[in-house]
């Protein structure tokens, strides 16, 4: 398949895109500068600048472009360019592959947190969006704006991707140190059911639904079995032989976090139904696994 990434120089981008690669797929990866290669196309979405003649010869375009969602949650400048370079990047694509007749299909990047807090009600992908938090609202216009792309045909699958538990990234990233020494705990009362993927899951959930030619709307990609916070704090303590007995109250939480504390206590017992449906088969199906993917050092 000729595959088109934007945000291919990410984390999870970089990863997908060397995945990609050894399956046999030509990938081409947008960038933000003169291309270096015969792999790297420009666009400038800020300018509504996209290549029509790149994504009239793609098979399947992925977006995973977006600004890092860590940042001051306190700031009106983060909270508008996390909701911009998400929604923008997705319109123009979705745009652009209607425009160019729908033959290519859209992967769009999107997030678990299209939700809200459902507390400990089994999510799905036919479950409903609730509340009002940021990241909610953000995700729910990131889905929206695809809809031209599928008005003109294409088939457009949503990532609703679940945090990736991986040592090199965030949140793992600053949490197994923080655990390494003795520092970790539950958030809040710990309740609260909290989504996650490892690394080699998310590069393999992704491939298959770019490969599956049939597969089409939401995913929710998280693992099987969604652990509450507590199971998740006791899991990283384990796998890092630490104890975990620091908690973080909830106060505390709502007040350094701003808008992003419902993130953390805020609760979505999500399964990945359409997935499991379309045939995908996990590696790390549930918290100790993940974490134990996401602590290993080596590639999926």
């Amino acid at each position: 398949m000729r595959v088109l990434l934007a945000g291919g120089s990410g984390f999870l981008g970089s990863h997908l895109t060397a995945h990609l690669r050894t399956r046999g797929h030509d990938v081409t990866r947008f960038v933000r500068r003169t291309p270096t290669g015969s792999d790297e196309v420009e666009w400038q979405p800020a300018d509504g600048v996209v290549p029509r003649e790149a994504v009239a010869a793609a098979d399947v375009v992925v977006n995973l472009a977006g600004s890092p969602t860590a940042g001051n949650p306190h700031s009106s400048r983060w909270a508008r360019e996390l909701r911009d370079s998400r929604v923008t990047t997705t319109q123009l694509l979705a745009e652009e592959i209607a425009a160019t007749g729908g033959r290519a299909a859209l992967v769009a990047g999107n997030g678990i947190s299209f939700y809200g807090d459902h507390g400990d009600t089994l999510v799905t992908e036919d479950s409903e969006s609730r509340g009002d938090a940021l990241l909610t609202r953000v995700t729910r216009e990131w889905q929206a704006v695809t809809s031209s792309a599928e008005s003109a045909g294409a088939r457009v699958c949503v990532l609703r991707t679940a945090p990736v538990m991986d040592r090199r990234s965030m949140p793992l990233k600053a949490l197994a140190p923080l655990f390494s020494l003795g520092l970790g705990g539950r958030l809040g009362s710990g309740r609260q059911h909290m989504p996650q993927i490892s690394l080699r899951d998310w590069v393999g959930a992704t491939t298959h639904l770019v490969e599956h030619e049939t597969a089409s709307g939401p995913f929710n990609l998280c693992c099987e079995q969604t652990p509450t916070n507590a199971e998740f704090t006791q899991a990283l303590a384990s796998a890092l032989h630490r104890p975990a007995f620091l908690p973080a109250p909830a106060p505390v939480l709502r007040l350094a976090a701003g808008e992003l504390a419902p993130e953390l206590l805020g609760s979505v017992n999500a399964r990945p139904a359409a997935l499991l449906a379309s045939g995908y088969e996990f590696r790390d199906p549930d918290v100790t696994e993940v974490v134990a993917s996401g602590l290993a050092r080596r590639d999926p």
